[in-house]
């Protein structure tokens, strides 16, 4: 499970974050393109937008469910 006290320091403000787990495996990236982008210098994603519709939403849920590391959470505000 995503720790919020771990999230990277990219994260915009919000619930839905990423924290250090993250191993850059581009999933969420694929599964959320709206919401998730990379930090290829430091190799991990982040969450660049919060989601604002259902189907973003329906996405992150997505993205945070098949996550193989658990890196992605949403109680981060």
């Amino acid at each position: 499970m995503a720790n919020p006290q771990n999230k990277v320091a990219t994260n915009v403000a919000g619930a839905w974050f990423v924290d250090c787990e993250c191993i850059d495996c581009d999933l969420c990236r694929t599964t959320a393109p709206d919401n998730f982008k990379a930090d290829e210098e430091k190799g991990f994603s982040y969450v660049f937008k919060q989601p604002v519709n259902e189907r973003e939403l329906a996405l992150c849920k997505q993205a945070m469910e098949e996550c193989p590391v658990e890196a992605i959470g949403n109680g981060g505000a």
